[in-house]
């Protein structure tokens, strides 16, 4: 059985817990999510399930091999196709829909998304440096200093931390808990932050 959903990051609030304190919290678009095929040991050799991201704006082209893939399903297009391994597909059927009700408030779920991209950076924002000090003429004020030895190994070795592109990187926060599940708006609000740009798409998963 299908464990997760495909969603969109809608941005940050915050909320009050049981005891009063205010606590941060993310909101999601969680599904609804259709089934567009259905993958068996089988005939495919393991156990899958398709499913894509039904939004309010709809799709208004896609190549014939696409629109051909949707129309065995019969469901209308969609943007976002993600598979998910299941350890049985039971008996779920092409078109059907899953919503965010299979989450339940205080569960953890775990939320992957891709991070805003930084650019180019220097090794202090990049990598936490310290830095050289501002005064006192020490003239390495952001720079990251020696790189390497000078007889051995005479060169740089692999992996050293250096400036360079930061952010756009797939990045998974675990054990988030469900504050609330709205299955009318079709939301999910999850304490505290997860990765990506508001209106970027994100996978729930259940812990």
């Amino acid at each position: 059985m299908l464990d997760a959903l495909i969603g969109k990051k809608i941005g940050m609030t915050q909320g009050f817990d049981a005891e009063g304190n205010a606590v941060p919290l993310t909101v999601l678009q969680a599904g609804p999510c259709t089934v567009i095929q259905k993958k068996i040991k089988d005939k495919d050799g393991y156990d899958a399930l398709q499913v894509g991201l039904v939004e309010a704006t709809p799709v208004r082209k896609a190549s014939k091999a696409k629109a051909g893939h949707f129309k065995k399903s019969g469901s209308p297009l969609t943007r976002q196709l993600r598979e998910f391994r299941t350890d049985g597909t039971g008996e779920v059927k092409e078109g059907d829909q899953f919503f965010v009700d299979m989450f339940k408030v205080g569960e953890k779920v775990h939320v992957t998304a891709t991070s805003k991209g930084k650019g180019f950076q220097g090794v202090v924002k990049r990598h936490h440096f310290r830095g050289g000090a501002d005064s006192h003429g020490s003239m390495f004020h952001r720079a990251p200093g020696s790189i390497g030895a000078s007889s051995y190994p005479s060169r740089v070795v692999r992996g050293l931390r250096m400036g360079g592109r930061m952010g756009g990187d797939r990045v998974t926060v675990r054990n988030l808990k469900v504050f609330q599940a709205d299955k009318d708006n079709n939301l999910l609000v999850v304490v505290g932050a997860v990765p990506g740009a508001n209106g970027s798409y994100v996978l729930i998963k259940k812990a």
